[in-house]
């Protein structure tokens, strides 16, 4: 596991001048939503939780965070977080780690009929199955950065099986609070190397300048967004949490890659070393 450094960064890698389009509910993914989520790797799409699911969710994760749910201890702290008398279990909490049996064990939405719906739709002819679930907490007043990444970098699943993400916000995702911002249509260009410097990231040369759009959800909304599409979320400096679950599908049928297969094509930690 590759753990953050806290290092400055240069603003401009978040400078997106626009949000991403948010479908209204998962009735509005059609055949043109999912021709979009093909050519830009991600839609956004509104009205996936009900109110009462937000809250269920929401109050796990305090759960989880806290230490008050039985033979549960994955939990990632965030170190440059400033705490007070106010502050939430999670506030302490970068990410909660699950298996795919403990995520259902702990009744995280990852069979939820609306979003495997959705799943479904973008996998087109293949069957999805979970591959990795977490929770993603960007903490108030310092939650850190996660640089720009390509998620499939961390998965040994081979190049050309489709992956797909689910980003669900239990909290507003604003551009104060730290949400993704993604390049449209860069997933096409396949697999970029990672290097470690802030995390294991793309460098931000490859970034800068490039116009990137920010993913914007109010709770219940989910980011669906291919593992090969670029994104980076930036520092939270607000007084807002941004609480969310983010789970990944591939094809159920899948091979499997090595760790040696994986960073040929991604980079291992001294590749090429230049940025």
């Amino acid at each position: 596991m590759h753990l953050m450094k806290t290092l400055p960064y240069d603003a401009a890698l978040y400078a997106s001048q626009r949000s991403a389009e948010l479908l209204p509910g998962p009735d509005a993914v059609d055949g043109r939503a999912v021709a979009q989520y093909l050519d830009r790797g991600f839609i956004a799409v509104a009205n996936l939780l009900t109110a009462e699911e937000i809250e269920r969710y929401t109050r796990l994760v305090e759960d989880l965070s806290g230490g008050r749910v039985e033979s549960y201890n994955r939990v990632q702290e965030d170190r440059g977080v400033q705490l007070d008398a106010k502050s939430f279990d999670s506030d302490r909490v970068r990410k909660l780690w699950f298996t795919p049996d403990e995520s259902r064990r702990f009744g995280l939405p990852v069979d939820h009929p609306v979003i495997g719906g959705v799943v479904a739709q973008l996998m087109e002819e293949r069957t999805p199955a979970l591959y990795q679930a977490m929770a993603l907490l960007k903490p108030p007043h310092g939650g850190g950065e996660k640089p720009w990444h390509q998620d499939h970098a961390y998965f040994n699943v081979p190049l050309g099986q489709r992956i797909v993400g689910v980003w669900l916000a239990l909290d507003p995702a604003t551009v104060a609070n730290g949400c993704l911002h993604l390049i449209p249509g860069e997933h096409k260009d396949g697999a970029i190397p990672h290097f470690v410097r802030r995390d294991w990231q793309i460098c931000d040369t490859d970034i800068l300048g490039k116009e990137s759009v920010a993913a914007e959800l109010p709770p219940g909304a989910a980011l669906f967004f291919d593992g090969l599409a670029p994104h980076g979320t930036p520092v939270n400096d607000s007084n807002q949490r941004r609480r969310a679950m983010q789970f990944h599908y591939a094809p159920q049928d899948a091979p499997d890659w090595t760790d040696d297969q994986r960073t040929a094509v991604f980079g291992s930690e001294g590749r090429d070393v230049y940025c």
